[in-house]
């Protein structure tokens, strides 16, 4: 009988059905696999890591770009009830030292570049086990050796509670928060992304967001890696993208806002259109009304999609352009935030006053249901639902973020918003950057939402500085010159008292879209 519970075993099915149909092509690194090859060369790896005495539950730290070795590595993981581990080693020495304490890795998986990280990290230097991708290293293992031996088809029992992939929080404002996902975990996120993104076996997608690849995977869905370092998603080589979707036509994309923001840029630029594309998705950071209109202008046959989402719950709800009713496009401009969509079938959604940074609960379900906001009233953002994370490793940071109600566990996102009489979610900006002060209460997506309307803005955040509202403004190159003037007249209504101009605003490192407030706090000589 199947272990159905491993996600392996979906990746293995999928090899038995597709065959010889692509999985990955990875332009970048020169290796296109179909379905059978990536099972092939994940049993090998994964008799590789049996042969040098790595266990079940054991960790590996994974460091490897996106890339067809990536998910030979991580499927070669799962096969043998393993945790895929990974962290951002560009946040520091002292990140991947707190990282590897919290738990601590038996094995490391990582590219020859990456490697050299171990030169300046007692915790890598530790590790017993390590596989170098690439050149050889000394004291690694050579990955290609596996290439060598006879694969390992057994895929190890798991249960819905067995571990299987580790990230980690950037740990900013404090120790790093470690998820832990499951099984069980990754099997439900799959359904949920399959049936938001429309999955379905023969597509082509042209994926940039990592999760959103093993969900291709287990859908039967080919996936074309842009030969980019999506690394820094804002700053792609555009042309190499652009070749590669006329090369291979991929018929539906998920990826970052501000990735797509280079294509629009570079469709712009060179007054070219995306024909192939049937589909685009774009989350991770906020999708503003205008990226969505420029896409649908430049792929008119396609549905053109915003995802809401987060670490611990992804997808949470969505929306396509083309659901976004005139009244949106005018309530959005007027101050009442961003619209998301209706909430995926698969997750439950409640608006709570906004009490961020103070544990509550537990609650009977009675009480959890009385201080529940009703419609149209903002306040914190609650979700559940078989794909929400309930834990993270060993506690840390539940009692802040998760609510006991019974038998179920409810994360609070931090995010505020709400719901609308139609059961629409409506995003405000994160609980902890809305301000109170003599007058009265301003969230920052009413504020940065509206003035993305203005033609010449790039981006704005709002913040309090010196007991005044402030406004910071990034505008385009060659912005109009009444831009400043058309941004101030729309915003009269929330009675900002301060603008500032700048040349770039600062933006977080994975996405290159979301506002970096404690950075730019540090720039105005706040104090967070």
């Amino acid at each position: 009988m199947r272990n159905a519970l491993n996600i392996a075993t979906v990746l293995q099915q999928q090899a038995e059905e597709l065959g010889d149909i692509s999985a990955i092509i990875d332009d970048r690194f020169g290796k296109t696999l179909s379905f059978t090859d990536l099972d092939q060369a994940s049993s090998q790896a994964a008799a590789l890591l049996r042969r040098s005495r790595l266990q079940p539950g054991d960790a590996v730290l994974i460091f490897q770009p996106m890339s067809a070795d990536l998910y030979i590595a991580l499927t070669a993981v799962f096969r043998l009830g393993m945790v895929a581990m990974f962290l951002d080693p560009s946040a520091g020495r002292e990140h991947i030292e707190q990282c590897c304490r919290l738990y601590p890795p038996q094995a490391l998986i990582a590219s020859d570049r990456a490697h050299w990280l171990r030169v300046r990290s007692p915790a890598l230097q530790r590790i017993p086990v390590k596989f170098a991708i690439g050149w050889p290293i000394p004291g690694a293992i050579p990955w290609s050796m596996a290439q060598t031996l006879q694969p390992e088809r057994a895929i190890a029992p798991t249960t819905s509670a067995t571990p299987a992939l580790l990230t980690f929080t950037s740990g900013s404002t404090g120790q790093p928060k470690a998820a832990l996902r499951t099984h069980g975990f990754l099997l439900a996120q799959h359904r949920a992304l399959e049936h938001a993104l429309l999955l379905s076996p023969g597509e082509v997608n042209l994926a940039t967001l990592p999760i959103f690849v093993l969900a291709n995977l287990a859908s039967g869905v080919s996936s074309l890696i842009p030969n980019v370092d999506l690394r820094a998603p804002g700053r792609i080589k555009a042309d190499r993208v652009m070749a590669q979707i006329q090369t291979h036509q991929p018929t539906s994309t998920a990826a970052s806002p501000a990735f797509l923001s280079r294509l629009v840029e570079y469709c712009d630029r060179h007054q070219c259109s995306l024909p192939h594309l049937q589909k685009i998705f774009t989350g991770g950071a906020p999708v503003f009304p205008g990226l969505l209109k420029r896409l649908q202008q430049l792929a008119p046959q396609a549905t053109v999609s915003a995802v809401y989402g987060s670490t611990e719950a992804e997808p949470i709800a969505h929306i396509a352009y083309g659901h976004i009713q005139e009244s949106d496009q005018t309530a959005m401009r007027e101050g009442g935030g961003l619209l998301v969509g209706l909430p995926v079938p698969e997750i439950n959604v409640r608006i709570l006053p906004d009490r961020w940074g103070t544990p509550i609960g537990p609650y009977t379900v009675e009480q959890f249901e009385a201080i529940a906001l009703p419609a149209q009233t903002t306040g914190e953002i609650a979700v559940s639902g078989g794909h929400v994370l309930t834990s993270y490793l060993n506690g840390q940071g539940n009692e802040e973020t998760k609510i006991q109600v019974e038998g179920t566990i409810w994360h609070r996102t931090g995010d505020a918003g709400y719901l609308d009489e139609q059961g629409r979610l409506w995003l405000m900006g994160r609980c902890s950057a809305h301000l109170q002060d003599a007058l009265g209460e301003l969230y920052p997506f009413a504020v940065e939402t509206a003035a993305s309307y203005i033609e010449g803005v790039r981006r704005t955040a709002l913040v309090s500085a010196q007991a005044q509202r402030v406004l910071c403004v990034e505008l385009v190159p060659y912005a109009p010159i009444h831009a400043f003037t058309n941004l101030q007249d729309s915003l009269k209504w929330a009675q900002i008292q301060s603008y500032r101009i700048y040349p770039k605003l600062p933006v977080d490192k994975r996405h290159n879209a979301k506002i970096d407030y404690p950075a730019l706090r540090r720039s105005l000589n706040l104090t967070p």
